[in-house]
């Protein structure tokens, strides 16, 4: 058993002092009452603790890719993600060939719990059910129209569908998905959906938006379009806060748009954790440079965000208060996909961070083991 003492603890949207987090492999108490004697003790004067970061759009890390499918590759990403914060994970897919998509998805579901580092809390199908004129990254070529058969071996494993509801077949999919599996969170994406399309896929069963902005129609208007029905709904979004993908002033103007709907995601790629040079992405020859993925057409390829990053740009560049921030990678992401995780509750896994006030991770905890400790000389 463990207990966090002198933390500043950030728990769903509270900001909490003088209390103790006590914890073993689930959360004990979070508690002003003295520290149990047999307790090891975890002084965290001077940081803050909060419910470990949850990326629910992350294609690879570490040199290493989803799309790999194989163990090594998940464990490769798994260990690599700690240090950013996060400790449970979307395996994200992409736009390939069926079989690869196929052979990626029976990876996850075979070798998905045997990761060293952030757990994997499901998969996250981004393509091949999207737009050809806005695939950005992805391969137009193994793009297909919604199908349900192929992948219902899956479907209790995918917590996340990214899909254009304007593509045909995308209504029928999109109803059936909401009858049958509740439990999946269907996301327009990589959409040139107009503004009814959009708020008619609203009616059916979509309920959010993936990195918004990016893979979209541009907001114009005279032609609200697909972000004109973001906006003008309640659905809740994700954003690749990298300040490449979207600009500062964007954060602003989003967090005083959609406030409490924010997910915050990295859409990292195999160079994420890694240098700058030549990787790979779907097939893809991918150049990583001052902080930028992108494919040899210029297009950006995902990025090499970590999720304390992202947390760090939205406080510095909104009005979101940290508390509000730090929300937007536990809470929210966790209730979205339906998991037990991002909140400091009694019985909720002990999924811990401790941070500074830059967002630096000092050390991680998952199940209540420590998994990452920032080293003293550490920049």
């Amino acid at each position: 058993m463990k207990a966090i003492i002198n933390a500043t603890i950030i728990d769903n949207k509270r900001v909490l002092r003088d209390y103790n987090l006590i914890f073993d492999d689930k959360i004990i108490s979070l508690t002003k009452d003295n520290v149990p004697k047999e307790c090891e003790i975890i002084d965290a004067t001077g940081y803050y603790v909060s419910a470990g970061f949850i990326d629910i759009h992350i294609h690879g890390s570490g040199g290493a890719d989803v799309m790999d499918a194989t163990p090594q590759a998940l464990d490769t990403i798994s260990t690599a993600l700690p240090e950013g914060g996060t400790t449970t994970f979307t395996a994200t897919t992409m736009t390939m060939s069926q079989d690869e998509i196929v052979k990626a998805l029976d990876n996850i579901v075979d070798n998905g719990d045997r990761v060293g580092g952030a757990k994997i809390g499901g998969i996250h199908l981004e393509g091949p059910f999207i737009n050809p004129s806005k695939c950005g990254a992805q391969d137009p070529t193994h793009i297909q129209k919604p199908n349900f058969e192929w992948i219902e071996p899956y479907l209790s494993h995918i917590k996340m569908i990214t899909i254009a509801p304007e593509m045909d077949g995308a209504r029928e999919f999109i109803e059936r998905i909401g009858r049958e599996h509740p439990h999946i969170l269907l996301s327009v994406g990589h959409s040139d959906a107009n503004y009814k399309e959009a708020k008619d896929s609203f009616k059916w069963g979509v309920s959010h938006a993936t990195h918004l902005f990016n893979a979209m129609p541009p907001l114009h208007h005279r032609k609200p379009a697909l972000i004109g029905a973001i906006f003008d709904s309640d659905i809740t979004v994700d954003i690749i806060a990298d300040l490449i993908h979207t600009d500062g002033v964007i954060l602003s103007i989003v967090e005083r748009l959609k406030r409490d709907k924010i997910i915050l995601i990295t859409d990292a790629m195999r160079a994420g954790c890694m240098q700058s040079g030549e990787y790979e992405l779907g097939g893809q020859r991918v150049t990583v440079a001052d902080g930028m993925a992108t494919l040899d057409n210029g297009l950006l390829a995902g990025s090499v965000l970590k999720l304390n990053q992202a947390v760090y740009n939205f406080y510095n560049h909104s009005e979101a208060s940290l508390a509000e921030s730090i929300y937007m990678v536990t809470r929210l992401p966790s209730d979205r996909l339906g998991l037990n995780i991002g909140r400091l509750e009694v019985g909720c896994s002990a999924d811990i961070v401790m941070f500074d006030s830059e967002i630096n991770i000092a050390k991680l905890f998952i199940d209540g083991d420590l998994r990452y400790e920032r080293g003293e000389d550490a920049n």
